[in-house]
Protein backbone atom coordinates (compact mmCIF):
# COMPACT_ATOMS: atom_id res chain seq x y z
CA UNK A 1 0.00 0.00 0.00
CA UNK A 2 3.01 2.31 0.06
CA UNK A 3 2.38 3.28 -3.58
CA UNK A 4 -1.21 4.23 -2.80
CA UNK A 5 -1.11 5.35 0.84
CA UNK A 6 -3.94 6.49 3.04
CA UNK A 7 -2.67 9.64 4.77
CA UNK A 8 -4.06 11.21 7.94
CA UNK A 9 -2.94 14.78 8.65
CA UNK A 10 -3.20 16.60 11.98
CA UNK A 11 -1.97 20.04 12.98
CA UNK A 12 -1.10 19.57 16.66
CA UNK A 13 -0.13 16.94 19.23
CA UNK A 14 -3.56 16.89 20.86
CA UNK A 15 -5.19 15.70 17.62
CA UNK A 16 -2.42 13.18 17.01
CA UNK A 17 -2.68 11.75 20.53
CA UNK A 18 -6.45 11.38 20.21
CA UNK A 19 -6.12 9.36 17.00
CA UNK A 20 -3.14 7.32 18.19
CA UNK A 21 -4.86 6.49 21.48
CA UNK A 22 -7.76 4.93 19.58
CA UNK A 23 -7.64 1.56 17.84
CA UNK A 24 -6.34 3.16 14.64
CA UNK A 25 -2.94 1.80 13.56
CA UNK A 26 -0.42 3.34 11.17
CA UNK A 27 2.42 1.84 9.13
CA UNK A 28 4.54 4.93 9.75
CA UNK A 29 4.31 8.36 11.40
CA UNK A 30 5.96 11.46 9.90
CA UNK A 31 6.53 13.86 12.79
CA UNK A 32 7.07 17.59 12.35
CA UNK A 33 8.95 19.05 15.33
CA UNK A 34 7.24 22.45 15.01
CA UNK A 35 3.84 21.48 16.38
CA UNK A 36 2.29 24.41 18.27
CA UNK A 37 1.34 22.61 21.49
CA UNK A 38 4.50 20.59 22.32
CA UNK A 39 8.21 21.35 22.44
CA UNK A 40 10.51 19.00 20.51
CA UNK A 41 11.91 16.95 23.42
CA UNK A 42 8.57 16.37 25.11
CA UNK A 43 6.90 15.84 21.75
CA UNK A 44 9.19 12.95 20.83
CA UNK A 45 8.82 11.24 24.19
CA UNK A 46 5.04 11.47 24.17
CA UNK A 47 4.61 10.45 20.53
CA UNK A 48 6.74 7.36 21.16
CA UNK A 49 4.55 6.55 24.16
CA UNK A 50 1.21 6.77 22.37
CA UNK A 51 2.52 5.31 19.09
CA UNK A 52 4.74 2.52 20.42
CA UNK A 53 3.76 0.10 17.64
CA UNK A 54 4.47 2.46 14.72
CA UNK A 55 7.84 3.62 13.36
CA UNK A 56 8.32 7.38 13.71
CA UNK A 57 10.31 9.53 11.25
CA UNK A 58 11.14 13.13 12.15
CA UNK A 59 10.85 15.86 9.51
CA UNK A 60 12.55 19.09 10.53
CA UNK A 61 14.23 22.21 9.27
CA UNK A 62 16.78 22.25 12.10
CA UNK A 63 20.27 20.84 11.49
CA UNK A 64 21.00 20.03 15.12
CA UNK A 65 23.23 16.94 14.96
CA UNK A 66 23.27 16.38 18.73
CA UNK A 67 19.49 16.50 18.90
CA UNK A 68 19.14 14.14 15.94
CA UNK A 69 21.43 11.62 17.65
CA UNK A 70 19.47 11.97 20.89
CA UNK A 71 16.16 11.45 19.09
CA UNK A 72 17.44 8.26 17.43
CA UNK A 73 18.60 6.98 20.83
CA UNK A 74 15.08 7.64 22.18
CA UNK A 75 13.53 5.40 19.53
CA UNK A 76 13.00 7.57 16.45
CA UNK A 77 13.71 5.50 13.32
CA UNK A 78 14.97 8.30 11.06
CA UNK A 79 15.66 12.05 11.10
CA UNK A 80 15.17 13.91 7.80
CA UNK A 81 15.91 17.55 6.97
CA UNK A 82 13.17 19.23 4.97
CA UNK A 83 15.60 21.26 2.83
CA UNK A 84 17.34 18.05 1.69
CA UNK A 85 14.21 15.95 1.31
CA UNK A 86 13.07 14.46 -1.97
CA UNK A 87 10.60 11.76 -2.98
CA UNK A 88 13.19 8.97 -3.31
CA UNK A 89 14.76 9.74 0.06
CA UNK A 90 11.37 9.79 1.79
CA UNK A 91 10.28 6.57 0.06
CA UNK A 92 13.45 4.76 1.15
CA UNK A 93 13.22 6.11 4.69
CA UNK A 94 9.62 4.91 5.06
CA UNK A 95 10.45 1.44 3.71
CA UNK A 96 13.58 1.05 5.87
CA UNK A 97 11.84 2.37 8.98
CA UNK A 98 8.95 -0.08 8.62
CA UNK A 99 11.35 -3.01 8.17
CA UNK A 100 13.58 -1.90 11.07
CA UNK A 101 10.53 -1.60 13.34
CA UNK A 102 9.49 -5.14 12.42
CA UNK A 103 13.01 -6.43 13.09
CA UNK A 104 13.12 -4.66 16.47
CA UNK A 105 9.73 -6.11 17.43
CA UNK A 106 10.85 -9.63 16.43
CA UNK A 107 14.06 -9.23 18.43
CA UNK A 108 12.15 -8.10 21.53
CA UNK A 109 9.79 -11.07 21.20
CA UNK A 110 12.74 -13.41 20.85
CA UNK A 111 14.43 -11.88 23.91
CA UNK A 112 11.21 -12.28 25.89
CA UNK A 113 10.98 -15.97 24.96
CA UNK A 114 14.56 -16.59 26.08
CA UNK A 115 13.99 -14.57 29.24
CA UNK A 116 10.91 -16.65 30.05
CA UNK A 117 12.86 -19.88 29.45
CA UNK A 118 15.51 -18.63 31.87
CA UNK A 119 13.29 -17.34 34.66
CA UNK A 120 10.62 -20.06 34.49
CA UNK A 121 13.03 -22.99 34.27
CA UNK A 122 12.59 -25.49 37.15
CA UNK A 123 16.38 -25.97 37.18
CA UNK A 124 18.63 -23.42 38.93
CA UNK A 125 20.22 -21.15 36.32
CA UNK A 126 22.57 -18.19 36.59
CA UNK A 127 24.73 -15.90 34.52
CA UNK A 128 28.13 -14.78 35.82
CA UNK A 129 31.02 -12.63 34.57
CA UNK A 130 33.96 -14.49 33.08
CA UNK A 131 36.77 -12.70 34.94
CA UNK A 132 35.19 -11.85 38.31
CA UNK A 133 32.72 -14.75 38.58
CA UNK A 134 30.18 -12.23 39.90
CA UNK A 135 26.54 -13.12 39.27
CA UNK A 136 24.68 -10.82 36.88
CA UNK A 137 21.42 -12.77 36.60
CA UNK A 138 19.78 -15.62 38.47
CA UNK A 139 16.43 -17.37 38.13
CA UNK A 140 13.83 -18.12 40.79
CA UNK A 141 14.71 -21.83 40.98
CA UNK A 142 18.28 -20.95 42.01
CA UNK A 143 17.14 -18.69 44.83
CA UNK A 144 14.76 -21.40 46.06
CA UNK A 145 17.39 -24.16 45.99
CA UNK A 146 20.23 -22.17 47.53
CA UNK A 147 18.15 -20.10 49.96
CA UNK A 148 19.31 -16.62 48.94
CA UNK A 149 17.24 -13.72 47.67
CA UNK A 150 17.95 -12.42 44.19
CA UNK A 151 19.31 -9.18 45.71
CA UNK A 152 21.76 -11.15 47.87
CA UNK A 153 22.96 -13.29 44.98
CA UNK A 154 23.64 -10.29 42.74
CA UNK A 155 26.12 -9.07 45.36
CA UNK A 156 27.94 -12.43 45.35
CA UNK A 157 30.19 -14.43 43.07
CA UNK A 158 30.15 -18.06 42.00
CA UNK A 159 32.82 -18.84 44.64
CA UNK A 160 30.47 -17.75 47.43
CA UNK A 161 28.22 -20.76 46.81
CA UNK A 162 31.12 -23.25 46.77
CA UNK A 163 32.62 -24.71 49.99
CA UNK A 164 35.89 -22.96 50.90
CA UNK A 165 37.96 -26.14 50.56
CA UNK A 166 36.67 -26.68 46.98
CA UNK A 167 37.21 -23.15 45.63
CA UNK A 168 40.74 -23.57 44.28
CA UNK A 169 39.70 -26.61 42.27
CA UNK A 170 36.53 -24.81 41.14
CA UNK A 171 38.57 -21.88 39.78
CA UNK A 172 40.78 -24.26 37.82
CA UNK A 173 37.70 -25.94 36.37
CA UNK A 174 36.05 -22.64 35.45
CA UNK A 175 39.22 -21.33 33.77
CA UNK A 176 39.53 -24.50 31.70
CA UNK A 177 35.88 -24.24 30.67
CA UNK A 178 35.85 -20.53 29.73
CA UNK A 179 37.78 -20.94 26.50
CA UNK A 180 35.33 -21.63 23.67
CA UNK A 181 32.17 -19.53 23.21
CA UNK A 182 28.88 -21.41 22.89
CA UNK A 183 30.44 -24.74 23.87
CA UNK A 184 28.75 -26.57 26.74
CA UNK A 185 30.85 -28.05 29.53
CA UNK A 186 29.82 -30.63 32.12
CA UNK A 187 31.18 -30.92 35.68
CA UNK A 188 30.34 -32.32 39.11
CA UNK A 189 31.03 -30.33 42.25
CA UNK A 190 29.63 -29.33 45.60
CA UNK A 191 27.42 -26.35 46.34
CA UNK A 192 26.96 -24.33 49.52
CA UNK A 193 23.49 -23.23 50.56
CA UNK A 194 22.83 -20.12 52.64
CA UNK A 195 21.98 -22.42 55.55
CA UNK A 196 25.49 -23.90 55.40
CA UNK A 197 24.29 -27.20 53.98
CA UNK A 198 26.61 -28.70 51.36
CA UNK A 199 24.95 -30.38 48.38
CA UNK A 200 26.12 -32.38 45.37
CA UNK A 201 25.73 -30.39 42.15
CA UNK A 202 25.98 -31.37 38.49
CA UNK A 203 26.57 -28.35 36.25
CA UNK A 204 26.32 -27.54 32.56
CA UNK A 205 28.01 -24.25 31.62
CA UNK A 206 28.31 -22.34 28.35
CA UNK A 207 30.55 -19.29 27.74
CA UNK A 208 28.51 -16.66 25.86
CA UNK A 209 28.63 -12.99 24.85
CA UNK A 210 26.09 -10.61 26.42
CA UNK A 211 26.33 -7.01 25.15
CA UNK A 212 29.92 -7.76 24.04
CA UNK A 213 30.82 -8.90 27.56
CA UNK A 214 32.06 -12.47 28.08
CA UNK A 215 29.86 -14.28 30.55
CA UNK A 216 28.99 -17.86 31.44
CA UNK A 217 25.51 -19.35 31.55
CA UNK A 218 25.32 -22.12 34.14
CA UNK A 219 22.60 -24.68 34.83
CA UNK A 220 22.81 -26.62 38.10
CA UNK A 221 21.17 -29.98 38.83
Amino acid sequence: QILNPSIVHVINFKEAAAILSSDTSFDVILLDLTLPDKSSGNLIAEILTVAAASPVIILTGYTDIDFSIKSISMGILDYLLKDELNAVMLYKSILYSIERKKAIAELKESEKRYSDLFHLSPQPMCLYEKDTYRFTKINNAATVHFGYTEKEVLQMSLLDIIPAEDRHKAVETVISQNRVLNQTYHAKSRGLKKSGEIIEVETFSTPILINNEECTLLIAI
